[in-house]
């Protein structure tokens, strides 16, 4: 219910007084002394609206409306400041103020301006929340897990490959899910209830690969490991590729299909048939601040279908999975964390693997460690600045300091 008021007072008297006025009025007040208090509490999805007195000691109500602005452009920012201050009051309007208000303030004013801004913020989180449910429906958001920017970069390119009907070749190292990245463009492509048949290419022949065409007539049919195809059956799929049948073909491989054509193993012909739209799979290496979040991920669906309670996972734990190359990418991220759910060995103390490809450099992995660090420490804290500082053992300032060089909000990690 968005019936919350942040209130923003130096004056304790005053802010009673205000308080009073708000609950007697049927809302909500959160009463704050400071800039610093009344920050905490302020987030995209605050529902309610912010009441802030102007003139206080250290950061100004103008510092807390353009903070509040920042986080969230339609979060209604009402202003307080002594009587005649029209400059105030220009500069307040200006600065995207949704309204500015003389103390002392008459109960009956104050309350209407309150409830307009209220209506109005209940609208614009309500229309949120429809956004929000209807990303939830989109597979490849809820199939494809990860917060950087090779994830979203990665369901990117599987909603635009789901808006085409063209054939998909799927590139990824072992364990990184090329048949999940097939099952998102499946269910984005359509009805998902049509048929999604994943066949794997190594020892099918011809007979096999005609009656998985047929089991996927009108669906999709995803092909495992194409480049292990033997060269009559590449044939054969050509042959079926030229023939209008209405199924859907997707293709995976780990393997370099260039080379492979080069050395005369793969059909040039099916190859460039294939690769109308490439979807390649970063591995867990070149997006470690991913880590964390399949790993919490796969230890709840863990916990859940054994019945057991989720373990902790401290920042030490966290800290030494992201330190791995993960060459078994998210199967044996998977596994390590099945491993942990059911309290057994992890098996982390060998050396990772020195395959590290296009993996990021000494500077970039530790402040993704870092960042993954200080999400972690909010994640158990539920948003709790001061007690992930003290579990990281960081000074406020500092702790602060950090956040706002990653982008993080504690706001963020607060239960709703």
């Amino acid at each position: 219910m968005t019936n919350k008021v942040l209130l923003v007072e130096d004056d304790a008297m005053v802010r009673e007084a205000l308080a009073q006025t708000i609950e007697l009025g049927g809302r909500v007040a959160v009463p704050t002394a400071s800039y610093i208090e009344a920050k905490d509490h302020i987030s995209p999805d605050f529902a309610g609206v912010i009441l802030s007195d102007i003139r206080m000691p250290g950061r100004d109500g103008f510092a807390l409306l353009d903070y509040a602005r920042g986080l969230d452009a339609e979060l209604p920012v009402i202003l307080l400041t002594g009587k005649g201050d029209i400059p105030m009051a220009v500069r307040g309007m200006k600065g995207g103020a949704y309204a500015f208000l003389e103390k002392p303030c008459e109960p009956g004013e104050l309350m209407a301006v309150l409830e307009r801004a209220l209506r109005q913020r209940a609208v614009v989180l309500e229309n949120r929340r429809q956004q929000v449910a209807s990303h939830r429906g989109d597979a490849a958001a809820r199939l494809l897990r990860g917060s950087s920017k090779h994830a979203e970069a990665l369901r990117t390119r599987v909603r635009m490959a789901a808006r085409s009907q063209a054939e998909v070749l799927i590139c990824g190292e072992p364990g990184s899910g090329t048949s999940k990245v097939a099952d998102a463009i499946h269910q984005l492509s359509g009805d998902a209830s049509r048929a999604f048949v994943k066949l794997a290419a190594s020892g099918l022949d011809r007979t096999a690969l005609a009656e998985g065409f047929e089991a996927a007539r009108a669906g999709t049919l995803f092909l495992d490991e194409v480049a292990a195809l033997a060269p009559g059956v590449q044939f054969a799929l050509l042959d079926h590729l030229d023939r209008p049948t209405g199924t859907r073909l997707l293709a995976g491989t780990y393997r370099a299909l260039e080379e492979e054509v080069r050395e005369g193993r793969f059909n040039a012909d099916l190859f460039y048939r294939l690769d109308i739209i490439r979807i390649r799979i970063p591995p867990l290496r070149e997006r470690i601040e991913d880590i964390p979040v399949l790993f919490r991920h796969y230890v709840a669906l863990a916990c859940e279908q054994a019945g057991l309670e989720p373990p902790p996972i401290t920042p030490e734990l966290t800290a030494s999975l992201m330190a791995r190359d993960w060459p078994g990418n998210a199967r044996a991220l998977m596994n390590t964390a099945m491993r942990f759910a059911m309290g057994l060995e992890l098996g982390l103390e060998t050396a990772p693997s020195e395959s590290n490809g296009g993996a990021p450099g000494l500077n970039e992995r530790l402040a993704q460690l870092e960042r993954s660090l200080l999400i972690e420490a909010l994640s158990q804290s539920g948003g709790g600045a001061s007690q992930a500082a003290r579990a990281l053992k960081l000074p406020r300032k500092t702790f602060y300091d950090k956040l706002a060089r990653h982008g993080i909000r504690p706001e963020d990690f607060r239960s709703r």
